[in-house]
């Protein structure tokens, strides 16, 4: 009987065919479903089950890094916190005592800033404001954001100690903060220096440079002529000179002190000839300049012909002076009447500029470096808010940068004056890489100003000098020896910063902070052996008083006197009223979370610290100066490190460009578990995309994940242990299936100890749907639908299924928290467990199987031209279903021929029935190329369609059960 002409009258079989069964739903529904999931957590507690479990257990501690307690989550704090929640749960289920303690940054300019903004807004001054009442109110807005933000985290699935996390402005962490700071002052770290810091003229404080960010800003530039007075030798000519100097700020000119020059430069003496109409150049003027940079700075001058004098050699150039351009000027009340000798410095490149650098040393590094060496003054014409001093003749009052960020008219007005002066030789604009604050955006200048610092080179009197006896010797030996980098770039990047970084501004002049908590002796220098109070007993009073009340007391009237107490007059000291830098805050986390808490570790050394490239110039880079300086070493073991997020284009997010990604809005949508998969499919080392494309590629993935899960569900209803099959007594499929298992517990387990995610979800992603759904699936659907349930086929085949299920759903959970929780429950419902109660399952190593998986890899090789065939077939209508077919295989090579013949070939294929020959193929066989050696001619099943298993064979219609093959009326019987 031909195929197609089945029985019509035969019953319907439908109810004895074992069909998967499972409520598990195909369809999601994240967003509404996986706050159920929270709550049952909660209800369970089972963050703290965890720890009862895994008591006894080797800790595993990552050291949450604070975010700052002020607004909603953005994108990279999800891909951050996601990060960090699949390391924990990974390394738990890995069999340690895994713990996670979330913590927040709560001190700090935005929230003070914020403050700030409600007064004004409200009418009242700050300064009116009494400071403790003042602080106080910082403390409550930094505590509100923190509940908003604690949930919009646990909505992410991070698991934690959320009920007591660690807040910076805790009373206890305020106290180790200062004790951790009173280590400094006991050590010689500690010292007051007046020099430039990065300064912020809107926020009115020292920067750090993790405070610090460049962006493009438009700068004026000048080339100014500084007159040459005296000299010896090429000098002593009757024309005047000028040396040249080129700025991009020309506020700072009112505080030049020196000129500097290289004497590895060629230099050289130009006369200017014909200039152009406009030019503020002077045909007949001698100008000294570098000789790579003559002709751009006669260009930028408008000069249009010149010619070169002479050479100007660097013995010429020693002990020349110089006139201030403002020397003489009207109004300048003899401000500028000075000196201005020109000094060699290696600092000078002749890159750009004139080759020659105008060195204001209150206002610059390098400057204040060359004013060191040749003890030149420091001015101190820029205020706090930066303006100049009222009383600096012709600038008086005027700002540089105004309070709303701008530019103010300080540079315009020392251009106009030069012009007045004839020293403006040129100007310009450019546009180039500047300074401005992390926090404000506004930009900064380098300010003169006394400030608190910790001596990164000087040998520290504290006894710990395994790794060095300076916090910089310290930090670079912690670096190449007792950490590792994932990636290992992020070591060179903070080895990199370290050992060129200068010493740690510590002070800021700020309200909202822990205080500095030293004393001055009234009348003594920095520098002086008296000048910091050194008492242990005074800092044990001060620790106490802030482990009780809070950093605030230190603001509280009579609280000098109080510590002082007989150990020194309160009237010869002065208490030191700024506040710490915030860094050194969220430095210090590692002694009042690793050192001092329960779920802490001995030693006070975190196993990982993971944050965003950003954090090696901020936390990585803290953590590390303020362990070195306080514990002798880095508080951490490993440091990771991930990337910044992108929009789909690769383009930095932006509220004005309206490509950001809102963490809420994505899980409104899709639910956590789609963020999450993205954080597992992205490579996080480097910066990652995100838009609604890249998401909607991810729910795709999610739901070949889910049908896989789902699969395994419904094949596995009414399993039980009575219907289990040792492996040994398995066919060689589900033998083949255990080998598999065994390899990917590996790589499983070695890419989450080595925060590999994206290689593991791409391993269990790959096998779920080439390995099983495509292949394994695939041929064994009859066998699970069809057999008999006592069939040890059927048996063996829901035994691996079985074996698949606890392994790929613990594997997957720290990835997909929610779906693995729905899907363990799914098949183990109960009050109180959980998966994420569960460790990853061991695999025997006898899984292994070498010799089978190569076997198997030719079966599969051969399978896939089966596949191939009966595609075109299909294609061509010429059969509906591969059961249709039974073709026959020509195979050239005998082993290939042996390991066919030793399998069921033809349910492999999933074909009705399948020849195998040794004979070459015919010439009109299909044929892969990348398969040589073996070709398929297509043939018709011979029979009928099977009304139970659908297979076409020639004894269907035979037996007892009408419409059926001797299989099923076996099993029907």
């Amino acid at each position: 009987m031909a195929a197609d002409t089945a029985t019509t009258d035969a019953p319907d079989y439908r109810d004895t065919v074992f069909l998967p069964q499972t409520e598990f739903p195909m369809r999601a529904a994240l967003p509404q479903r996986e706050p159920e999931w929270l709550a049952r957590w909660d209800r369970i507690g089972i963050y703290d089950r965890l720890r009862e479990r895994a008591e006894g257990r080797a800790p595993f501690i990552l050291h949450d890094g604070p975010p700052y307690a002020n607004g909603h989550l953005h994108i990279g704090h999800a891909l951050n916190k996601t990060i960090k929640d699949i390391v924990v749960r990974s390394h738990q289920m890995m069999g340690r005592d895994a713990r996670y303690v979330p913590g927040w940054d709560c001190h700090g300019l935005p929230i003070e800033w914020k403050i700030e903004e409600k007064y004004r807004a409200e009418g009242r001054d700050k300064d009116a404001v009494d400071m403790v009442e003042f602080r106080q109110e910082c403390r409550r807005f930094a505590d509100e954001w923190v509940d908003i933000q604690r949930q919009e985290f646990k909505r992410l699935g991070v698991t934690g100690k959320w009920d007591d996390p660690y807040l910076t402005m805790d009373f206890h962490a305020e106290a180790v903060i200062a004790a951790e700071f009173m280590k400094l002052v006991m050590n010689g770290a500690l010292y007051q220096g007046s020099k430039p810091v990065m300064w912020s003229p809107v926020e009115k404080t020292a920067l750090a440079e993790a405070e610090v960010e460049y962006k493009d800003h438009t700068s004026h530039t000048i080339w100014v002529r500084f007159r040459v007075e005296s000299g010896q030798g090429i000098w002593a000519k009757k024309k005047p000179v000028s040396v040249v100097i080129w700025t991009t700020t020309p506020w700072t000119i009112p505080q030049n002190r020196a000129v500097a020059f290289n004497p590895a430069i060629g230099y050289g003496l130009y006369e200017v000839g014909a200039v152009a109409e406009g030019a503020t150049a002077a045909a007949g003027e001698v100008l000294v300049l570098a000789d790579a940079l003559a002709e751009s700075v006669m260009k930028a001058a408008k000069v249009e012909e010149f010619s070169r004098l002479g050479d100007v050699a660097a013995a010429d150039l020693e002990g020349v002076v110089l006139a201030h351009p403002f020397r003489g000027v009207e109004g300048g009340n003899g401000e500028w009447d000075y000196d201005v000798p020109l000094l060699p410095g290696d600092h000078v490149t002749d890159d750009a500029g004139t080759g020659f650098v105008h060195t204001a040393p209150s206002h610059g590094d390098d400057d204040y470096q060359l004013g060191l060496k040749y003890k030149l003054p420091m001015t101190y014409n820029v205020e706090p808010d930066g303006s100049y001093r009222a009383d600096l003749p012709l600038f008086g009052g005027q700002a540089i940068i105004d309070a709303d960020g701008k530019d103010g008219p300080a540079n315009v007005s020392v251009i106009k004056q030069l012009a007045y002066a004839g020293a403006l030789l040129a100007k310009g604009k450019i546009k180039h890489s500047y300074p401005h604050s992390w926090r404000s955006k506004a930009p900064l200048i380098y300010r003169n100003t006394p400030q608190w610092f910790a001596a990164i080179d000087k040998p520290l009197a504290d006894g710990m000098n395994d790794y060095g006896d300076t916090i910089r010797t310290r930090a670079l030996t912690s670096i190449d020896k007792l950490v590792k980098w994932w990636p290992q770039s992020g070591r060179n990047r903070l080895h990199s910063m370290v050992e060129n970084r200068p010493d740690w501004v510590l002070s800021r002049q700020r309200a909202w902070g822990v205080p500095l908590t030293c004393f001055v002796r009234r009348g003594a220098k920095p520098g002086d052996d008296d000048f910091l109070l050194r008492d242990q007993r005074v800092n044990d009073r001060i620790i106490a008083a802030f482990e009780a009340e809070g950093a605030d007391v230190w603001y509280r009237d009579g609280f000098k006197a109080q510590v002082l107490e007989g150990v020194a007059n309160p009237d010869d000291y002065d208490q030191v009223m700024d506040v710490l830098d915030v860094w050194f805050d969220s430095g210090s986390t590692h002694a009042f979370v690793l050192r001092d808490r329960a779920d802490g570790t001995p030693d006070g050394i975190a196993d990982v610290y993971l944050e965003g490239t950003d954090q090696h110039r901020g936390w990585f880079q803290s953590s590390l100066l303020q362990g070195c300086a306080t514990k002798g070493r880095a508080p951490y073991r490993n440091v990771l490190t991930h990337g910044f997020t992108l929009d789909e284009k690769g383009m930095k997010m932006s509220k004005s460009l309206g490509n950001t990604i809102v963490p809420a809005k994505v899980i409104e949508q899709y639910g956590a578990d789609i963020l999450r998969l993205w954080v597992a499919q992205a490579d996080y080392s480097a910066d990652q995309r995100i838009g609604p494309e890249i998401l909607k590629g991810t729910a795709d993935s999610y739901r070949r994940l889910r049908n896989t899960l789902r699969f395994l569900l419904g094949a596995l209803d009414g399993f039980t242990d009575a219907e289990k099959l040792d492996p040994a007594q398995m066919p060689e499929l589900e033998q083949w299936v255990l080998h598999r298992l065994a390899q990917l517990d590996h790589a499983v387990r070695k890419g989450y100890d080595q925060f590999d995610f994206q290689g593991v979800f791409q391993t269990l992603f790959q096998f779920c749907t080439v390995d099983l759904s495509a292949f394994y699936f695939d041929i064994r659907k009859d066998s699970l639908y069809c057999d008999a349930a006592d069939n040890p086929r059927r048996r063996a085949a829901r035994t691996v299924l079985d074996i698949l299920f606890h392994r790929l759903v613990t594997w997957l959970a720290p990835i997909l928290p929610f779906t693995t929780e729905d899907v363990w429950l799914s098949r183990f419902p109960s009050y109180d467990d959980s998966v994420h109660l569960h460790d990853f399952p061991d695999t025997p190593a006898d899984w292994l199987n070498e010799p089978l998986a190569v076997k198997w890899d030719h079966v599969r090789r051969a399978r896939r031209i089966v596949t191939a065939a009966l595609e075109v077939r299909r294609a061509d209508k010429t059969i509906g279903a591969s059961l249709e077919a039974a073709p026959v295989v020509h195979v050239e090579d005998r082993d290939m021929l042996a390991a066919l013949k030793s399998v069921d070939f033809a349910d492999v294929c999933i074909t009705s029935d399948l020849s195998l020959s040794a004979d070459p193929a015919p010439a009109e066989a299909f044929r892969m190329a990348e398969i040589p050696g073996m070709g398929v001619v297509f043939e018709l099943a011979d029979g009928e369609k099977c009304q139970r298993c659908w297979k076409i064979l020639p004894d269907v219609g035979s037996h007892a059960h009408p419409g059926v093959c001797a299989r099923c009326d076996d099993v029907l019987a």
